[in-house]
């Protein structure tokens, strides 16, 4: 239920975050999906409630008509202005929490809908602003298939049993108490209780074979009070070296990279060379690669070349 109170509310913002007009309720109740099956009196409450908890989080809804000679019908819609952020000077590991609650709706099920949503506004004659998505558009995939069940598992706390299968082993079923899901350097892993080891342990889904299947009911257990994900991580699997990394910044720009610099030297009024350590050449490279034209790796060679597949791959996907 809150998945999917989550998923309308995101779809919510997008519709009128999108359209370059006001958009009626009827509009918005038939774009939007979770208003589409409700009765008129279900729909204006929900409606309603939805608009006070955005405003709540930050989010201005502006009212108005489309024309301003008439006294037609009010419309809704969110100014881009107030939407974007200012300048935000976060640290790396504060920038990957936030980013990754955001990458994560890749997978749920939003993106279908929300192109549905694109669609009907269109083929009702709104004209909308598809550029306004990069605010809102997820980065990372999951594509893993056990993912969205060992997510809700891990959301509800059900327990669930898997088959699980590690490099050179006969796979072997697996019951667990889920904690949470993780992104641990470029890779997803299910964190949880292992009620067969009567151990904390973490999976990578990837190694995740065959269906997930529910043990036990809804809140059947409880998740430790002090859980530290990261922690965990930390203590189960060992800690990559660091190597250093070679990189070429723009004057004033990536500066997340430069905080974590170990050395910077100008190259030109235009260009700076910086020495970073990094354990993960996926999670470098991510960043390098968010930075756009004002970041180049040098090297090594692995981190460039993943960096430059990101980029290539944005391009591509923005000529579509």
């Amino acid at each position: 239920m809150v998945a999917r109170k989550t998923e309308r509310l995101m779809n919510l913002v997008i519709a009128l975050l999108v359209s370059r007009q006001f958009l009626t309720k009827d509009r918005i109740r038939q774009v939007v999906e979770g208003y589409r099956d409700q009765s008129d009196e279900a729909f204006d409450r929900m409606f309603e409630r939805d608009k006070d908890e955005l405003r709540e989080i930050g989010i201005v809804i502006e009212t108005g008509s489309h024309d301003k000679l008439f006294d037609d019908e009010v419309g809704y819609r969110i100014s881009r202005g107030d939407f974007e952020l200012g300048d935000i000077d976060l640290t790396p590991e504060e920038a990957a929490v936030v980013g990754l609650a955001g990458r994560v709706w890749e997978h749920a099920g939003l993106a279908g809908e929300s192109g549905q949503a694109l669609v009907k506004l269109k083929a009702a004659g709104i004209e909308v602003d598809d550029r306004v998505l990069s605010m809102v558009e997820p980065r990372l995939s999951a594509n893993e298939p056990s993912f969205d069940a060992v997510w809700d598992a891990a959301t509800r706390r059900v327990p669930i049993s898997f088959e699980y299968q590690r490099p050179g082993r006969e796979p072997s079923t697996r019951h667990v108490q889920p904690w949470g899901v993780l992104s641990w350097h470029g890779r997803w892993y299910l964190a949880g209780f292992d009620v067969d080891r009567d151990a904390p342990r973490v999976f990578r889904l990837t190694r995740v074979t065959g269906d997930v299947t529910r043990t036990g009911a809804p809140g059947s257990y409880d998740v430790p009070a002090d859980l530290d994900l990261k922690a965990l991580a930390h203590e189960l699997f060992p800690a990559p070296a660091v190597e250093p990394a070679r990189l070429r910044v723009r004057r004033g720009r990536g500066n997340s990279l430069r905080r974590t610099a170990q050395s910077t030297v100008p190259v030109d009024d235009e260009w700076d060379e910086i020495m970073v350590a990094y354990a993960s050449p996926w999670e470098l490279a991510s960043e390098a690669a968010s930075f756009g034209p004002d970041v180049v790796v040098l090297e090594p060679e692995d981190v460039r070349a993943q960096t430059v597949a990101r980029l290539r791959a944005a391009a591509e996907e923005a000529t579509r």
